[in-house]
């Protein structure tokens, strides 16, 4: 591995109390380079929101633009760990319609509408600083099950052939 593919990934337990271990960073085949955080508190934070999603059933991880992103099948969540010098470290969220606005307008601090993927309807949530992380994994759990639900929906339609 060379040094510009090293991260300050660790191996760290799921959950409180929970004998498995965080899976190592997935990774990177893509052409863009690895996004990085900056600090301790920063990799702390992107291992909690790892716990998060990799704990939700059928998810996988994978490095896309140089970002971890979680997918059942189709992204549900994707990091933005500075993305293009943004002084922040967030997840942007595939959530349901109305929820982006409605969060947004509570806390336009912690949530906020992320380039290329606001316009359909995805929330920014930042996870620096002191996240509420009961709320950034009941938004993660919200956005795994929108997608879920529509990949659901969209198999259990008849065939128009």
């Amino acid at each position: 591995m060379s040094g510009t593919e090293r991260t300050r990934w660790r191996v760290r337990p799921l959950s409180p109390g929970c004998a498995r271990s965080l899976p190592a960073q997935p990774s990177n085949t893509g052409k863009h380079p690895l996004k990085r955080t900056r600090s301790e508190a920063e990799d702390r934070a992107v291992d909690r929101l790892r716990r998060i999603c990799l704990e939700l059933p059928g998810v996988t991880e994978k490095i896309a633009w140089g970002e971890l992103t979680w997918r059942v099948g189709k992204i549900f969540a994707q990091m933005d760990t500075h993305h293009h010098g943004a002084e922040h470290v967030a997840v942007w969220l595939a959530v349901p319609p109305g929820l982006q606005e409605a969060l947004v307008e509570e806390d336009p601090v912690r949530f906020f509408r992320p380039p290329y993927v606001g316009s359909k309807g995805w929330v920014g949530v930042r996870i620096d600083g002191r996240p509420d992380w009961k709320v950034v994994a009941g938004v993660v759990r919200d956005a795994h099950r929108f997608i879920t639900s529509s990949q659901l929906g969209r198999r259990s339609l008849p065939s128009l052939r």
